[in-house]
């Protein structure tokens, strides 16, 4: 496990209840690693990203690292032959997530794989299937709204500096963005974005010191058929995380809301909807646990959502390597909904084009190399 912090502690927690052995720590200070490591009970830590990827012990790779660490480890681990699981965002910029791609594909065999863990939520592998299956008809508009009020009692950290990969876009918008792809199968063509930061300082950040990563942010996507999306992300939005994503199309509507799929289609009369069912819906609380590992006030603002579909894709994880003894060889067909650094790319791009939209305030190309991937 590269990574100390709120996210590496919860994976960490969440592997060992599935089954799997964490061997070794890698924090950005010796003092860090060694604190993490005694609480948790890891045999081997260090504040040297070597030390870890020659451990013997060390077969899966965990990257929950500062962002701009992660195009590092992650072309080093695959290197090596060794398999690697990589927190979004997927490093600083499109090179960065480029890189990334170039030695996944140059080591097939080996997991490369993008924690977008949204896409194994039941309410969005339905709502894909719905909208595969024509329900809907063809995608006309998908809307996305995104509100949390997450504030972390932090010192001024790599989350606060929008250059160094924090902010809501980077670490909520990711996500969706990579679920409107898995959902509707299009690509974002153009982009026109806007983003800004409201909240430059906390109790704990303040003096010359100042908060520049965005807390609120909206944009709008032309995509590859047809469809048109937008969407809002706004950190300041007191009380529970939640979210909502209306995926409308020629015949009816499908809405994912707070962890629950409604659908919704027209009757004979097409002015008409119909009566509203529901379809699917995801479990609303947090992992068993989380309560003893987190102190109250953070578990509040650790998203449900995020934690249910880290719950799923560990799940997927297990089963993956649970079909051959060789605990090095894993199944893809158990994870064939995991983002991989294809989609990374993909996204990595997007929210590229959406930052230079925000400053140049015109519509702007999404990267087509990316396509050609």
């Amino acid at each position: 496990m590269f990574g100390t912090g709120l996210t590496a502690k919860a994976v960490i927690h969440l592997l060992r209840s599935a089954g799997f052995h964490i061997e070794a720590l890698w924090g950005r200070t010796e003092e860090e690693a060694c604190e993490l490591a005694s609480d948790l009970n890891i045999p081997f830590y260090t504040c040297h990203i070597d030390d870890v990827l020659i451990n013997k012990q060390v077969h899966l790779v965990c990257i929950n690292s500062p962002p701009f660490l992660h195009s590092q480890i992650a072309v080093k681990t695959l290197s090596i032959g060794k398999n690697v699981l990589c927190e979004r965002p997927a490093g600083l910029g499109f090179d960065d997530t480029l890189r990334m791609l170039n030695a996944a594909k140059y080591y097939p065999s080996l997991m490369s794989l993008m924690t977008y863990h949204l896409r194994f939520l039941p309410t969005f592998t339905e709502m894909k299937k719905r909208i595969s299956s024509d329900y809907i008809g063809k995608i006309l508009v998908i809307e996305v709204r995104v509100h949390s009020g997450v504030s972390l009692d932090l010192h001024y950290d790599w989350s606060h500096d929008s250059r160094m990969g924090g902010g809501v876009l980077s670490s909520f918008g990711g996500h969706f963005v990579d679920v409107i792809n898995f959902i509707s199968g299009q690509k974002a063509t153009h982009v026109h974005g806007f983003m800004t930061t409201f909240q430059k300082h906390t109790p704990k950040v303040s003096g010359f010191r100042e908060i520049t990563s965005d807390d609120f942010c909206t944009f709008q996507m032309k995509m590859t058929g047809g469809a048109c999306c937008t969407c809002v992300l706004n950190n300041n939005v007191p009380g529970e995380f939640s979210y909502e994503v209306l995926a409308i199309g020629t015949k009816g509507c499908l809405i994912a809301k707070n962890g629950r799929l409604h659908g919704q289609l027209k009757s004979d009369n097409p002015s008409i909807l119909g009566e509203r069912e529901l379809i699917e819906q995801d479990n609303h609380k947090h992992p068993d646990g989380f309560e003893t590992l987190f102190p109250c006030e953070v578990l509040e603002q650790i998203p449900v959502v995020l934690c249910q579909g880290m719950v799923k894709f560990i799940e997927a994880l297990k089963l993956s390597f649970s079909k051959d003894d060789d605990c090095r060889k894993w199944d893809k067909a158990a994870l064939m909904n995991a983002a991989t650094f294809d989609d990374a790319l993909y996204v990595q791009s997007v929210l590229e084009s959406i930052k230079l939209s925000s400053k140049t305030s015109v519509w702007e190309k999404v990267n087509m190399l990316l396509f050609s991937y």
